[in-house]
């Protein structure tokens, strides 16, 4: 069997990170969306809140599994004996990022971890958790970047009546 991991904070997890978990699971047998939980960051959500919205957006792909997870990727990785690892890039400025964090993910693990790009659907091009937290602040329309059920989560953390 076949499986990748696909590695984030996701928050929130946006149409586009869905588009690219249903595209790596069109191609391996299991992908593993893992939800990081990086003591450095505050993020809006809570890893158990990023992990039940992931859950719910996938229910329908049977061969995606969510799981979270803390340290380095390279040691996640060798843990679960999964040495690939699904990436997303929207543009120059993603890919000389996530070439560095490939390369050193590779280091870390002894030549063993390799990165799969894939290039974002051009409709979601432009889409980030930033951008889409700060449309849901301000109260404006999310339908176009998440799903219903998570714009509602959004809206009602930030205090908007939808």
């Amino acid at each position: 069997m076949k499986s990748a991991i696909y590695p984030g904070t996701f928050d929130p997890m946006t149409y586009g990170h869905l588009d690219i978990i249903k595209r790596a699971a069109n191609i391996f047998d299991e992908v593993v969306v893992s939800v990081l939980d990086n003591k450095e960051k505050t993020p809006l959500f809570s890893v158990d809140e990023r992990v039940n919205i992931l859950k719910e957006a996938t229910k329908e792909l049977p061969n995606v599994k969510i799981e979270s997870f803390g340290g380095l990727l390279s040691d996640y990785c060798k843990e679960k004996n999964i040495y690939v690892v699904v990436r997303g890039l929207r543009a120059v400025t993603d890919f000389e990022y996530e070439l560095q964090m490939s390369q050193m993910n590779r280091k870390l693990s002894d030549n063993k971890l390799d990165t799969v790009y894939f290039n974002t659907s051009l409709k979601y091009s432009y889409l980030s958790s930033s951008s889409v937290k700060q449309i849901a602040q301000f109260g404006g329309d999310l339908t176009d970047f998440v799903p219903e059920f998570v714009a509602l989560k959004l809206y009602s953390l930030y205090g908007q009546n939808k």
